[in-house]
């Protein structure tokens, strides 16, 4: 059996050849034309040599040559590792290196970190740029022109016969150890997630209008929005940059039936000032995920806006969805809602005893179709994740009589800021690396806005000097910019245990 995630457009392209698949701005790419230009696409990948079975990376914002690119890659055979468009050059060159690829195809607003983290990896020899304007002709230097490429090539004829167990996509998710580490999914993994997610999760059909705000280089975006609106027919709306003006007018102009959001989404809308000038009426469906939603700004954005807010959970590693609320059933404000149709949760305690009773909290671990294959070149890391095929998500949570489960901490350092993933190891090694900084910290403060934000707690070495800002500053040179601390506390010594360990349970309060 050979299955291979670009079928998603080829069947909706013969389904739905003349219905619109991606709005951006004034531009409407039907699903002839999409189809098209992925299946040029994977040819002009072939002729620079990009052989099947090798890595393409993308470092696109949410814009139409994401998705051609995306799929194009699949029509080619190889995996895609879509990189977040915020990564410098250092943490691209990382990500090039760590993933194998050889090609990266970027965004020209963003070379000034694709291009030296491009040049920086031997192995990656191809550089594509997509160009804002598909108009520009303006040569470039050591790079091909996205747009003349495809232009110039001939459509692949079929689908290439690629196995539902092969890597389809490798998303990178930070570690406790400050590695980031790329998380093999399957075609299967994708397309099974996709399919449960248009079908008994949100019920999407060729009538779906969805705006597209998610990155699609998170696992969120590219499977709930793109992936599954694509596979039934639907259109995509897509907002490089959210602003809850730009969100509000899109979802009124395109009659926008499905939004899907991170809670920092959901809080700017409720109190923007302006939200009561815009219809909202065609809005069927809003789902939350990323991180936990505030109850109280779910139960006022059903009230403000007539709609049902179904909140769920996953990670990059489960494809992502894992579980959710669901449209047939009740929903329960706070909880992650039940697994979803083939997948298992089990809760199991520090001892590694499954926990059987209701209202105790146990490690969640994950079993399904939805699982990925493993770590990318990181037999240690899957062996401490993976048992039997279970997945361990270092996340605690409690069950209740009816099944639903309800996070109650991390067993993990991870912070989650509006959205994003920051593990406090990767923040700070960089702040190990500034000359002043003796000892520092990096913990996860509440904040009403971002669900968390980053605060590093840092003593400075004896002589030295350095404020806050110096700090931040220092930080923002080697890190993107979700991951920078914005809260700085400078101490004279960190709090420690006997062992000698920074006691960060202190440092949170």
């Amino acid at each position: 059996m050979s299955l291979n995630l670009a079928s998603i457009v080829r069947s909706s392209a013969a389904k739905h050849p003349d219905r619109v698949a991606v709005v951006i701005g004034e531009r409407r790419i039907t699903y002839r034309e999409l189809d098209g230009a992925a299946r040029r696409f994977a040819s002009a990948l072939l002729g620079l040599g990009v052989e099947p079975g090798k890595h393409v990376a993308l470092m696109l914002p949410n814009v139409p040559q994401f998705v051609i690119a995306y799929f194009g890659a699949h029509y080619a055979g190889c995996p895609v590792v879509p990189l977040n468009v915020l990564l410098t050059a250092n943490e691209v060159a990382y990500h090039l290196r760590d993933s194998d690829a050889v090609a990266l195809v970027a965004w020209e607003g963003m070379l000034e970190a694709a291009r030296p983290g491009f040049d920086r990896v031997e192995h990656c020899r191809h550089l594509v740029v997509a160009k804002a304007n598909p108009a520009d002709t303006s040569p470039l230097t050591g790079a091909h022109d996205m747009t003349r490429l495809i232009a110039a090539a001939s459509p692949v004829e079929d689908l290439p016969a690629t196995q539902p167990d092969d890597t389809a996509v490798i998303l990178y998710t930070s570690g406790t150890t400050g590695q980031p580490k790329g998380a093999e999914l399957t075609h299967f993994n994708l397309f099974y997630n996709a399919l449960y997610s248009r079908g008994k999760l949100l019920d999407m059909s060729a009538e779906t209008v969805a705006l597209v705000t998610l990155p699609l280089f998170h696992s969120f975006g590219q499977t709930v929005l793109q992936n599954a609106v694509l596979g039934s027919g639907g259109t995509l709306v897509l907002l490089p940059r959210f602003t809850p003006d730009d969100a509000f007018g899109l979802m009124q102009a395109h009659r926008v039936t499905l939004f899907a959001g991170v809670p920092t989404m959901y809080f700017a809308l409720l109190h923007h000032p302006g939200a009561g000038q815009y219809d909202l009426g065609s809005l069927r469906r809003c789902v939350s995920g990323g991180s936990a939603m505030p109850v109280e700004v779910m139960k006022a954005f059903d009230e403000k806006y007539g709609v049902n807010i179904l909140e769920g959970y996953g990670l990059s590693e489960t494809s992502p969805v894992a579980s959710f609320n669901q449209l047939d059933r009740p929903k329960k404000p706070g909880s992650i809602g039940l697994p979803i149709e083939d997948v298992e949760f089990r809760l199991v305690d520090d001892a590694g005893k499954v926990v059987t009773e209701t209202g105790v909290p146990g490690e969640i671990w994950i079993f399904g179709p939805n699982v990925m294959k493993g770590y990318y070149n990181k037999p240690e890391a899957n062996a401490a994740a993976l048992d039997k095929g279970w997945f361990k998500t270092g996340d605690v949570a409690t069950r209740d009589d009816d099944g639903f489960y309800f996070i109650v901490d991390r067993k993990k350092d991870m912070i989650i800021r509006g959205g994003f993933n920051v593990y406090p190891r990767e923040v700070e090694e960089v702040l190990y690396a500034h000359s002043a900084v003796a000892e520092a910290a990096v913990v996860g403060v509440p904040h009403e806005r971002h669900g968390e934000e980053i605060k590093a707690v840092i003593a400075l070495k004896p002589g030295h000097h350095a404020t806050a800002e110096d700090i931040i500053e220092h930080c923002k040179q080697s890190l993107a910019a979700y991951k920078y601390p914005r809260i700085v506390e400078l101490r004279d010594a960190l709090p420690k245990g006997p062992t000698g360990k920074i006691l960060k349970r202190v440092l949170r309060g």
